[in-house]
């Protein structure tokens, strides 16, 4: 098996993890949402700082295998 093909496996099982938690968790504490009528408007502050904290775990790993 390749490289290339480990690190597609491992971000893929990554993903999966992430989904998983993420069904349980649902919205975290620093997302904040607005309902006035008709109209929600949602903003995902904590949810953008961990999946770019994930994100930049994943591509320091694979800067580090490669």
């Amino acid at each position: 098996m390749t490289d290339f093909g480990k690190i597609f496996i491992v971000i893929g099982i990554v993903f999966i993890l992430i989904g998983v938690i993420w069904t349980f968790i649902g919205k975290l504490p620093g997302d904040f949402i607005f309902k006035k009528g008709n109209t929600t408007v949602y903003f995902p502050i904590m949810t953008s700082i961990v999946v770019s904290i994930v994100l930049s775990l994943i591509f320091y790993f694979i800067g580090k295998i490669r």
